[in-house]
């Protein structure tokens, strides 16, 4: 824990396993324990972090989007461009409920690592099991910025509208 409290980047668990001169899967069972006993460990695509306290400042709400796998970069581009980031993508699976997976996203990098770890893996986006419709829980600096990052994605159509 005081290793990832430290760290300035998330740390796969094969990194940690090298420093411990120990295999990845005890480091993924030891993450896993740590977890359960309530530490804040965040397991994202660039690996595991500490989950940050919350900026007393900052807004975070959750809106739901709709669109196709093609209109995802373009989606998660509009809300870093703006100042906004994406936290985590939920959708509610007939059989297990609701799946959460943690994205923090807060910038073009973060994104693009993203988009090309789901690209090289040949992993589905979650978003593909519910036709496109999709939770996320965005962190904005302040008001001016969440309004500008709902005002775009409203305008580019990813906001689910009532009907």
């Amino acid at each position: 824990m005081a290793l990832l409290s430290q760290a300035d980047a998330p740390m796969s668990a094969t990194t940690i396993a090298g420093l411990f001169s120990v295999s990845r899967q005890i480091i993924v069972g030891d993450i896993a324990l740590l977890r359960a006993g309530g530490a804040q460990i965040l397991a994202t695509p660039r690996g595991y972090v500490m989950e940050p306290a919350a900026d007393t400042g900052s807004l975070e709400m959750d809106i739901v989007c709709v669109h196709d796998e093609t209109r995802m970069a373009e989606e998660m581009y509009t809300v870093v461009d703006l100042g906004g980031a994406l936290l985590d993508v939920t959708v509610e699976h007939s059989v297990y409920g609701q799946i959460c997976a943690p994205l923090h996203a807060c910038s073009r990098f973060d994104v693009d690592t993203f988009l090309l770890k789901l690209q090289s893996s040949g992993a589905k986006p979650l978003c593909d099991l519910t036709d496109g419709i999709h939770l996320h829980r965005l962190r904005c600096p302040n008001k001016a910025v969440q309004e500008r990052v709902l005002q775009a994605l409203e305008d580019k159509g990813f906001l689910l509208k009532k009907e």
